[in-house]
């Protein structure tokens, strides 16, 4: 079977009108607009779950591990910043994301080998701490 993807006219030659779908996004800046209030969310989440997470760390540990998972929190909400200015000129600018967000795990982690003050466990699960936010925000958009 053969079918003519050519639009605008049916076989009988009447004018044939394409369905209009919502569920498809439109080009326009409504895009950047969804995007940009994703990224307000994921943002607001990460911070919630920070606020949680560090005087709750310390009360049940120390205050210095809490001062690591916070110092771990700020470098997950860096990175999460510059990975979603990197995906937001993706197609505008450049082609491919930029690099310049992997620094950002590298240097807390080497930071929190180098120095003692910094303990490595609570540094990483507090840059880590956007992950939370990024599963809330699948599961409530699903």
């Amino acid at each position: 079977m053969v079918v003519d993807t050519t639009a605008g006219a049916s076989a009988s030659g009447q004018e044939v009108q394409a369905p209009a779908d919502s569920s498809i996004p439109s080009s326009g800046g409504d895009g950047m607009e969804g995007y940009r209030r994703l990224q307000r969310r994921l943002v607001l989440a990460t911070l919630i779950a920070t606020a949680i997470a560090v005087p709750l760390t310390a009360w049940l540990f120390t205050p210095s591990t809490a001062i690591c998972l916070l110092i771990g929190a700020l470098g997950g909400l860096l990175y999460l910043r510059l990975l979603s200015r990197s995906v937001s000129r993706l197609g505008q600018e450049k082609r491919s994301l930029g690099k310049a967000q992997l620094l950002v795990p590298l240097v807390l982690f080497l930071a929190a080998a180098k120095l003692p003050q910094l303990e490595i466990l609570p540094t990483i699960v507090g840059f880590l701490l956007y992950k939370p936010a990024l599963i809330a925000q699948a599961l409530l958009d699903g």
